[in-house]
């Protein structure tokens, strides 16, 4: 039943409309005199609007921080703006936050949370750090999502898949044996930026929301910006693209922040990138239809992954590398960390096949989150078998 209330809170139970509540936010107000003070005064006796102040007006010299529900996001950014209101965001994505300090909070011992960086826009970028032995920097795996924002399933199925891999861990032989060998890093919100644009403006916003000079279209995308045959074919030069590369490989903030943790621990074994939509699990390359050195492994570990995942509620994915699996694609997470040595490197495409594309319904969340993580973990205890 948690799990039930937390992703209708998370998602939302309709899939028409920017009113998908997809987290909260807390907003810090700047009061600077009496007539500002008048004016947020009128906010704050708003009963339609339900929000909640944390910090309450008190004096001009000190801002007042109010949680705004998600459905009331855009009725409060427009009040603040046609009012001269300054503010800023403190805390994005409510939900998500909460559950990752909850789950930190609740398995000290064995959960961290750590920041690898920020976003454009200065959001905070965070990991959980699924660990046995503290200090030691051992052969880890690394598990991303929401790299394109619009992709929403991606971020619920991560944030299930932490509490999954604690509630599991000392009870499942094989997530307690992976764990007693490597870390796990999961990286709920790759794209902070977009993320948030989705619930407050574009629900399809697929890129990040960087500036690019002398356009007016903004962002890139951050799964075609990673330094692997970079600007290469599956690309565009074209800032106002869907699949624009970006000026030069790592320009966008959070793609170099994921590569700077990853250089910096040098002990990734496995990268896997969870995206949607069309049920897919493929491995490099994206940028070339020639076949990776290790094509042959992957392409099993992969199968078996999609074997296990399709024994739960039946769903199929077609298995195989991205290149000739959907199209090419140049500039890739996967196809990055291949090149930098990570062997086992796959992408995922969840639920669902085209019926609801990106607006997956709510009530498909955590089926989809049971049946990934069974392919997951098929794919985890396979590099905890062949560590290299």
């Amino acid at each position: 039943m948690k799990w039930i209330l937390f992703f209708g809170a998370l998602i939302g139970l309709s899939i028409c409309g920017r009113e998908k509540f997809f987290g909260d936010q807390v907003f810090r107000i700047n009061v600077r005199n009496g007539d500002e003070s008048s004016k947020l005064s009128q906010l704050v006796n708003s009963d339609n609007l339900k929000l909640n102040f944390w910090k309450s007006p008190s004096t001009f010299s000190r801002p007042v921080d109010v949680l705004v529900p998600s459905v009331s996001l855009q009725s409060v950014r427009s009040f603040l703006k046609s009012q001269g209101l300054e503010y800023s965001v403190t805390i994005e994505d409510l939900q998500i936050y909460r559950e990752m300090d909850s789950i930190a909070r609740d398995f000290p011992a064995l959960v961290s949370r750590v920041k690898i960086g920020h976003s454009f826009e200065n959001r905070p970028m965070y990991v959980l750090k699924f660990s046995t032995a503290e200090g030691r920097r051992r052969p880890a795996i690394w598990l991303n999502a929401g790299i394109h924002s619009r992709e929403w399933i991606s971020q619920a199925t991560a944030i299930w898949t932490a509490r999954k891999i604690v509630s599991d861990y000392g009870k499942d032989p094989a997530i307690t044996s992976i764990l007693e060998k490597m870390d796990i890093f999961l990286l709920p919100v790759a794209n902070p930026d977009g993320y948030v644009y989705t619930q407050t403006q574009n629900r399809l916003w697929r890129k990040t929301r960087s500036l690019n000079p002398g356009s007016a279209c903004v962002g890139a995308d951050p799964n075609r910006n990673w330094n692997a045959s970079f600007a290469g074919e599956g690309a565009s030069d074209n800032p106002c693209s869907e699949i624009y590369h970006g000026p030069h490989a790592n320009s966008e903030v959070e793609v170099k922040s994921v590569v700077d943790f990853i250089q910096g621990h040098r002990n990734f074994k496995c990268f896997i990138d969870l995206h949607s939509y069309s049920q897919l699990l493929m491995y490099p390359y994206g940028y070339t239809i020639k076949k990776a050195p290790d094509a042959d492994e992957l392409d099993e570990v992969a199968r078996r992954a999609a074997k296990a995942l399709a024994s739960l509620s039946g769903t199929t994915y077609q298995v195989g590398p991205t290149c000739t699996t959907v199209y090419p694609a140049s500039g890739s997470s996967v196809d990055w960390a291949y090149d930098n040595g990570i062997k086992y490197a796959f992408t995922f495409e969840l639920r669902d096949t085209g019926h609801y594309g990106f607006l997956l319904p709510a009530n498909q969340i955590i089926p989809t989150a049971e049946e990934t993580w069974l392919g997951l973990k098929t794919i985890m205890e396979h590099v905890r078998d062949n560590l290299y």
